[in-house]
């Protein structure tokens, strides 16, 4: 791990009474794809805000490529770009206006045509923000969070209210501005988004941190153990499997079995039964997911 390009120690945000962040703390590499999981209301929104410069914090330091971001916001803008979990802009303001208007924002733009067309927006320059999809609104928005070249990119829930295409798109997009050097905080609370576009993730509930670690590694806290149904072609002796240092136990549910194991469970029995010269019919593997260590880890 080298030097960290986003840094948060210690982060305190009350509202009144009300603890929102509570002590958060993690470090983001540079070129990482860093996600901020966690439930409605977990405090998400409010911990990237502190980052972005947007909330002022009651405790505890943020920097970003080494600007503290709470008393720095000049400086910060000029590194960080920011895609708002709701983003709106006047209805008659067209593609073309709005970027042209964001670029003069910033000292050294990026070709914000070149980017209209990375986004796949070119032929909507002329056209009314009102009359956008809700895709091309998102992709808009992103464009405007990138438009002042950033090294550092937050998104927040930036699939919320896309259909399931829409969503693959945008997740192209994002490892797409990854590819052009671009370290991505993401905020999300869909379970396969996070497992396939992050390399760590920090997972907050109710205004703490609760874990920081690859998806692969939150999963294996919970259980690295993966299941494997199927329906023997012919009566095996459960003894054949049981006796495998892979499998931790085999059960029958009807006419299938079930083996639970560790490491390559599948290649160890797929050769007891080709031994055997058994077919597994309808074999299914299964294995912990993100959902399951998300529940593990939070209670929800």
């Amino acid at each position: 791990m080298g030097m960290a390009i986003i840094e948060v120690d210690g982060l305190i945000k009350r509202y009144g009474e009300h603890t929102a962040v509570d002590g958060v703390g993690f470090a983001v590499e540079p070129g990482e794809i860093f996600g901020i999981l966690g439930p409605n209301g977990a405090g998400k929104t409010t911990t990237v805000e502190c980052v972005e410069g947007l909330r002022r914090a009651d405790g505890g330091t943020i920097t970003v490529c080494g600007i503290d971001a709470q008393h720095d916001g000049d400086r910060l803008r000029q590194v960080l770009g920011a895609q708002l979990q709701q983003s709106e802009l006047p209805d008659k303001l067209t593609v073309g206006e709005a970027m042209e208007l964001y670029s003069s924002f910033y000292r050294e733009p990026a070709d914000w045509r070149e980017l209209i067309d990375t986004l796949d927006l070119t032929g909507k320059l002329g056209a009314q923000f009102r009359k956008l999809s809700g895709g091309q609104k998102q992709r808009l928005s992103i464009a405007l969070a990138l438009v002042g070249n950033p090294q550092v990119a937050v998104l927040d829930e930036v699939t919320t209210g896309l259909d399931p295409q829409a969503r693959r798109d945008a997740w192209e997009l994002i490892e797409r501005i990854r590819a052009r050097g671009v370290t991505i905080l993401l905020v999300t609370h869909f379970m396969e988004e996070a497992e396939r576009l992050c390399d760590r993730l920090a997972v907050i509930d109710a205004g703490r941190l609760v874990a920081v670690d690859t998806p692969a590694g939150l999963i294996a806290r919970v259980d690295d153990r993966r299941r494997i149904r199927f329906r023997p072609s012919a009566p095996l002796d459960h003894a054949l499997l049981t006796a495998l240092p892979e499998v931790v136990s085999v059960q029958r549910a009807g006419h299938q079995l079930v083996v639970t194991g560790t490491g390559n469970v599948l290649l160890a029995v797929t050769g007891v039964l080709a031994r055997e010269q058994i077919t597994a019919g309808d074999l299914r593997v299964e294995q912990t997911t993100l959902d399951d260590a998300f529940v593990a880890l939070t209670g929800r």
